[in-house]
């Protein structure tokens, strides 16, 4: 009988918010894929951080791990091991990303698919669909998503929340709002499989979706009518992953953490993402006393960044020293920029003064807290330089924990939370630091009774 794999191509490290003991590639070349499509976890995720590329880039960073794919399913397929992939592009829950530029070109690379399915529903960060209109939870408040900053997005904007009409946009009406199948929340708690089984031609169908029944409903069925030979894509938030799945709970339940962190020492925390919800949380996390903050000024940027690097070295060292957790934070300025190309370029300087400072924090680090998710791509592929990760489950609604190789040159062991820009209240970034510092985070609480 052939093996079924969910084959996850991640425009960001985190699509994985809400699985666990899966692999996550920073690296597709075949033989990766193919060891990543013989393991024991029924998904992997391929991180290419084309969120953090301009369209032509993402097409053809989407194109190379479809080519290799392709290359390592047929060689498995001719030893005998016999692979069905169900092909997910998975993106952000708020609409931002190369769509359709990426189902395309898998639909180029991987197809014929009978049908494309858009399921941006993402329970644990606020964000469900109804009457295929997509909403963002604000205060227990539905608030259509072409209404928040997201839509906003200097390189991803739009204006649309009526999932039809955004396919329209997107597609520049290539797929007309009138030709979007429409699956509604009387759709996806029912019987759907004659429907499914009626679809061809890669015809665009969006789904409702308010709570994680729906989506385990739905994703039971597609893979019913795949196993006889339908042929699905997915343009998903990570809440369909979770459904299509189907792991038991996490081992190591999201308060004991702290059991990975080395040694029990102080941490880092870097904070790339520039979303008004990161910075709140920032504000919160600077309150802690046991931490200090390295704040990277964005202005100086490109003038003196060997000197900037040393300085922050050269502090995150000694704060080390003294038992506090750094905070690595680029400032919070918002700077504009004539164009997206030179938005992109200038993200990407930031990062690699970012990646910088995380190849030269302190060896005997603790564990690391990354904020943003093309930061978090950076962190994993270059700061830390890792081929694969396996995820160990979430600290956070919506936030994994990841671990270096005990063979990794510099941090062996070393866990890593990977924490999206737009999830969490404004306390959580400070409740994930202090669920892997336990102690000191009883002490700080300690200190601040004593004080009242």
């Amino acid at each position: 009988m052939r093996k079924t794999r969910i084959v996850v191509l991640d425009d960001d490290p985190t699509g994985s918010q809400t699985v666990h003991s899966c692999l996550l590639l920073t690296r597709w070349d075949p033989e990766t894929l193919r060891l990543a499509l013989l393991d024991a976890s029924p998904l992997f995720f391929v991180l290419t951080n084309t969120r953090g590329m301009d369209a032509g880039r993402a097409a053809a960073v989407t194109r190379e791990v479809c080519r290799n794919l392709k290359q390592a399913l047929e060689a498995l397929e001719a030893q005998g091991e016999g692979i069905n992939p169900i092909l997910v592009s998975r993106s952000d829950s708020t609409l931002r990303g190369h769509y359709p530029v990426e189902t395309d070109v898998i639909a180029e690379e991987l197809g014929p698919f009978d049908a494309h399915f858009l399921v941006p529903a993402f329970f644990e960060g606020g964000r469900i669909t109804r009457n295929s209109v997509h909403y963002l939870l604000v205060d227990g408040r539905p608030v259509p998503v072409h209404e928040t900053e997201f839509a906003q997005d200097s390189v991803f904007t739009f204006q649309h929340s009526y999932l039809p009409d955004y396919v329209e946009e997107k597609t520049g009406g290539r797929i007309r709002a009138e030709q979007v199948e429409r699956f509604l929340l009387d759709d996806v708690r029912s019987d759907l499989r004659n429907r499914l089984e009626r679809l061809d031609g890669n015809v665009c169908c969006v789904v409702d979706a308010e709570i994680q029944a729906d989506l385990d409903n739905f994703a039971r069925q597609v893979k019913q009518v795949a196993a006889s030979g339908k042929r699905f894509l997915f343009r998903s938030a990570a809440s369909l992953l979770t459904a299509l799945a189907g792991l038991p709970p996490q081992p190591v339940a999201a308060g004991e953490m702290y059991r990975y962190v080395r040694e029990g020492r102080p941490g880092a925390v870097v904070v790339g993402s520039h979303v008004r919800k990161t910075t709140e949380q920032l504000e919160v996390l600077l309150g802690h006393p046991g931490v200090a903050a390295l704040e990277v000024d964005v202005e100086r940027i490109g003038a003196d960044d060997a000197a900037m690097l040393e300085s922050l070295v050269e502090r995150a060292g000694e704060a080390h020293a003294e038992g506090r957790h750094l905070v690595i934070y680029t400032s919070r300025t918002e700077k504009r920029f004539p164009d997206q190309a030179s938005r992109l370029a200038f993200g990407e300087r930031v990062s690699a003064l970012l990646m910088e400072v995380v190849r030269n924090l302190p060896r005997a680090l603790g564990f690391l807290i990354s904020k943003g998710g093309i930061t978090s791509n950076d962190v994993l592929s270059h700061g830390l330089a890792l081929r694969t990760a396996r995820v160990l489950g979430q600290i956070l609604p919506g936030c994994s924990v990841v671990r270096c190789p005990d063979d990794h040159s510099r941090y062996p062991g070393l866990p890593v939370v990977i924490f999206p820009g737009n999830v969490g209240d404004r306390g959580a970034l400070r409740t994930a630091l202090e669920r892997l510092a336990p102690v000191q985070a009883e002490e700080s609480a300690g200190n601040r009774a004593q004080n009242m």
